[in-house]
């Protein structure tokens, strides 16, 4: 099954409600990346990565001037092969950042295209464990007033959904104490609730905040600190008395590795848009499952809902504020809580191009 073309196109996509957490500010639009493999018999994949609003160009440029003209003609069957090919190209730019997005997009297209070779699901494909996962709803809420914090808290739970994410770091920790109060008394005692707080705080002040909300039943406090101070999460998960969630912003298997291996982590949370594909997702799920954690997800939820299927250490999917609903065919499917994995070849997320068209930028 040789590549026969590779288009890679760019969307800028306004959000229906401006998101914000404590990192990023307010969020009004995302990049959308897409991959398109064509190959001589016909078949094509489609892969793709997101920015919360900015390089999608740069991700954009490394796939048609570098991965393009390096796998026109392989075989899309072998990609760990492929994989390797495109992380040496890349390896002296990338080790993470920008290049790791450009491979996630492309490796996600070949496993599309290998799962409507073979006419199964790619949660089959990878390992068939189940054909559905626990989800939560990830609020992207800091700024929102206490009123429609808690009425986006209730509209959640009118869908389905018996889990649901809110993010801490307010001005004063005060404020995140009361909201989180405030939260958990509307779920009740047997919804699931996590926190995140999008590397905001020092680690003392981490420490402080998550002794401060211990109280509340937390399942875990995600990203408390950045993400590059191994030594910090230690502290953070020794003396904050809370499960750490942590990986949306690591690129690599390496970071995983050396993360998952100092013993800070309860939820390692690989986002596979951002950090290689899926390829590169399944390992870290391996080496989690080794360390006898489990594995939750971030973002791109139409995706991670065939991963978390396909592994038996899987456990949260996280449904994003970042979804495509008005861009596809079908939807994630929610019932009882539970997200379905699709029985659809390959990933099954098949995009209207024509509504897309009108948000292309390049």
């Amino acid at each position: 099954m040789k590549i026969k073309d590779i288009q890679c196109d760019l969307y800028r996509i306004t959000l229906p409600v401006v998101l914000s957490d404590a990192t990023h500010g307010e969020m009004a639009y995302f990049e959308l990346i897409t991959v398109r493999i064509g190959t001589h018999s016909g078949l094509e994949g489609v892969g793709y990565t997101y920015t919360v609003g900015s390089g999608g160009s740069a991700v954009q440029a490394l796939i048609r001037h570098d991965i393009q003209p390096l796998l026109l003609g392989a075989d899309a069957r072998c990609i760990e092969h492929l994989w390797e090919k495109m992380w040496w190209k890349l390896h002296w730019v990338g080790r993470g950042g920008v290049a790791a997005f450009a491979i996630s997009a492309v490796d996600v297209a070949l496993w599309d295209l290998n799962g409507k070779l073979y006419q199964e699901p790619l949660w089959r494909l990878l390992g068939g464990y189940t054909d559905r996962v626990r989800a939560y709803a990830g609020g992207v809420d800091l700024h929102h007033p206490l009123d429609q914090l808690l009425e986006q808290t209730r509209q959640h739970l009118a869908s389905g959904f018996r889990a649901v994410k809110m993010k801490v770091g307010r001005a004063r920790l005060v404020e995140d104490v009361e909201r989180v109060s405030a939260v958990r008394r509307l779920i009740g005692p047997d919804v699931d609730l996590m926190l995140d707080a999008n590397m905001q705080w020092r680690v003392d002040q981490a420490i402080r905040a998550a002794r401060a909300l211990r109280e509340f039943d937390v399942l875990w406090l995600e990203e408390p600190t950045m993400p590059d101070d191994l030594a910090g999460h230690v502290r953070i998960a020794r003396l904050g008395g809370l499960p750490i969630a942590a990986g949306e912003n690591l690129h690599t298997i390496y970071e995983f590795q050396n993360m998952i291996a100092s013993g800070c982590l309860s939820f390692p949370e690989p986002d596979l848009s951002n950090m290689g594909g899926i390829t590169a997702w399944l390992k870290v799920a391996q080496m989690a499952k080794a360390h006898n954690l489990p594995i939750t997800s971030h973002g791109v939820h139409d995706l991670h809902v065939h991963l978390l299927s396909a592994v038996p250490n899987g456990s949260f999917l996280e449904v994003h504020g970042f979804g495509l609903e008005r861009f596809i065919a079908h939807p994630l499917e929610i019932q009882n809580g539970d997200a379905i994995a699709p029985d659809r070849p390959g990933h099954g997320v098949v995009f209207n191009w024509q509504d897309l068209t009108k948000h292309r930028v390049g």
